[in-house]
């Protein structure tokens, strides 16, 4: 069972074309599977020289986070970063320009996979934000899956990283497909007035709407 976000998606659909065998699932999070647009490698482009000549820089960070996060949690004059961005910020003072720019690279010279989604069995669960650069990614390769092994969840209000902007939205669709392979949570032996006791909590707080998704069918279960 494999989970990749963005360029990490992209390298687990390519291992699950390459090694059918091996892989039961895929979890994907904002995916790439197209070449790149001629706005993106110009924008890798870009940023690789950023890097190159001036390191890590402020412009550098700004376009990256611009390309994970939402605008929501990066902030504004009257609103702070989140968290989440703040530690992303440190997180790339951590790392070498040249390594940043390698991968810039890679992604400019990623092959198309469109024609392979086609012969790709195993069950896979798209997750992507609306405000995410690569939304249309998301909805391109969903037309390319077959639709008896694939679902699509969009994440309203939420970047490429929904796994560090929403998680909590991520949850309910995974339960349903892990069912999928018999995998069920188990119950729990807790108090009936504990906050985790499923009889305490609102149905209402466990509804797609309120978690801001848009929920499409999950089709967990193959016909033989």
């Amino acid at each position: 069972m494999c989970m990749g976000v963005t360029a990490g998606a992209y390298i687990l659909t390519l291992f699950a074309m390459k090694y059918r065998q091996r892989v039961l699932g895929l979890i994907l999070v904002s995916p790439l599977c197209r070449a790149p647009s001629w706005t993106e490698w110009l924008l890798n482009k870009v940023m690789s020289n950023f890097l190159y000549f001036y390191g890590m820089c402020g412009m550098a960070k700004e376009l990256l986070l611009k390309r994970y996060f939402s605008k929501e949690v990066r902030g504004s004059v009257l609103v702070p970063e989140s968290d989440i961005v703040q530690a992303c910020r440190r997180l790339l003072d951590e790392r070498q320009s040249i390594n940043v720019c390698r991968f810039l690279d890679a992604m400019n010279e990623r092959p198309d996979l469109s024609e392979g989604l086609r012969k790709l069995y195993c069950r896979s669960l798209i997750f992507v934000g609306e405000n995410s650069p690569f939304h249309s990614e998301a909805l391109h390769m969903t037309s390319k899956l077959d639709r008896r092994y694939s679902a699509l969840v969009e994440v309203q209000a939420c970047g490429s990283m929904v796994t560090e902007e929403q998680p909590h939205a991520m949850l309910i669709p995974i339960e349903y497909f892990l069912m999928g392979y018999g995998l069920y949570r188990p119950t729990l032996s807790i108090s009936p007035r504990s906050p985790l006791s499923p009889s305490c909590i609102s149905p209402e707080l466990l509804s797609p709407e309120s978690m801001g998704l848009k929920l499409k069918p999950i089709r967990t279960r193959i016909s033989l």
